[in-house]
């Protein structure tokens, strides 16, 4: 039986990112009752953290009988209290601001791990192994092809509204950590599964100046070098060993990840045996209708989780091995080519040739700035094969290498 948190568990310590929160309020002059306004955390043992250092106390909301350090919140608290913040601050970047303080953190051996870090490389796998720890709200995954790495995130507990303000927080986060951690600026490409923001000048300020809107992804990529390359302030070692008592923990206490987190990745690994509900809720230990039920909390249902991962799963395969329409089709267990393209069409809003014409698309390379290195060596696409000779004349082989991933999403 596959385990999950709910939106509605307690799993998220109130000295934690809510104590950010908190913190950053305080610092803006907002008041703590009013972020804790219709929040009522579930207390543990209070008497063994209520000390002067608690960053609570120093924000002013640990006054009994107000939330101590112990206590915990459910998500949907959590997501109540940005709500509470963004209403309060009435800022465009705020999001951005409150993200550069998330990362690495105070959240315990987590967050040193974090700080020791060698590379960005194992960064990123801290990030994705410990999410439930250092980003609750999202879920980050991490994947590496073709000289490209990928780190892209999914909702965790059912909160489109909030979904814009969360991802410019975490790519803040990412950003920030990664900047200071380094000693150096990362050149990132950000992609943002919406239209443009109206206030993207801010994107520009915080994150810089490679952006692209309206993917069909959350994510920020930058070329594989990058992830090995030595961090003045990391210790692989030191982090390794913290790493180890991490795992040692979560043998006894197992780090559980959200129901719509959880659910992807059972429909990634299972996505060619065309997943049912049924199949779905018997691997969950649960009902179709409780599985129903419990999506609907998330403000979500199955055939939209499908949806999701069978998009996602498609586009690696355009991108990266250069299926084309018949072999995706076979490999996500449609009947039959049509079926797909229509599928695909309902879930992008592009028909799958539209799609891969659109990856190497001659204006889209106009803006590419990577610059050349004789040390970078990237993989050639498929795609780029078949593409017509004008473009690839008129472009180097970095630019066009880069074009699999940077019009990805």
């Amino acid at each position: 039986m596959i385990s999950y948190l709910q939106a509605s568990d307690a799993c998220i310590p109130l000295q934690h990112q809510p104590a950010l929160l908190l913190s950053y309020a305080h610092s803006q002059d907002v008041s703590s009752a009013s972020i804790m306004d219709g929040v009522t955390p579930v207390p543990t043992n209070r008497q063994e953290h209520e000390t002067a250092h608690s960053p609570l106390m120093q924000a002013g909301a640990s006054l009994s009988p107000g939330p101590v350090a112990g206590d915990k919140l459910s998500p949907t608290q959590y997501m109540h209290m940005l709500r509470n913040l963004i209403r309060a601050l009435d800022s465009r970047d705020t999001s951005f601001l409150l993200g550069q303080q998330m990362l690495p953190g105070h959240y315990g051996d987590v967050s040193h791990a974090l700080l020791q870090a060698g590379n960005l490389r194992q960064a990123l796998q801290i990030l994705a192994r410990y999410q439930s720890k250092l980003c609750p709200l999202l879920q980050p995954r991490f994947r590496e092809e073709g000289g490209i790495a990928v780190l892209y995130w999914t909702d965790s507990f059912g909160a489109p509204s909030l979904l814009p303000f969360l991802v410019e927080m975490h790519m803040a986060a990412v950003t920030g950590m990664c900047r200071w951690l380094s000693g150096e600026r990362l050149p990132w490409r950000f992609c943002f599964n919406r239209g443009k923001a109206p206030h993207s000048e801010q994107h520009q300020v915080h994150l810089g100046s490679d952006l692209r809107f309206n993917c069909h992804l959350d994510g920020m990529l930058i070329a594989s070098e990058w992830l090995d390359k030595p961090w003045p302030r990391g210790n692989s070692m030191a982090a390794s060993l913290i790493l180890q008592t991490l795992e040692r923990d979560a043998l006894e206490t197992p780090m559980l990840a959200s129901l719509p987190g959880t659910l992807y990745d059972y429909l990634l690994v299972n996505i060619r045996k065309a997943p049912t509900l049924d199949a779905c809720a018997q691997a969950f230990g649960i009902s179709p209708a409780t599985m129903k039920r419990h999506l609907a909390r998330h403000g979500s249902h199955f055939q939209a989780e499908l949806d999701l991962v069978r998009t996602h799963v498609a586009l690696y395969l355009f991108q990266t091995l250069g299926y084309d329409n018949d072999a995706v089709a076979q490999h996500l267990g449609f009947h039959d080519a049509n079926n797909f393209r229509r599928s695909f069409k309902r879930w992008t809003g592009q028909t799958p040739s539209l799609m891969r014409g659109g990856l190497l698309a001659a204006e889209s390379i106009i803006d590419l700035h990577f610059p050349k290195s004789g040390s970078q060596r990237f993989y050639l696409h498929p795609l780029f094969k078949r593409y017509p000779r004008h473009i690839m004349e008129h472009h180097s082989e970095y630019q066009i290498a880069f074009m699999q991933y940077l019009i990805v999403f």
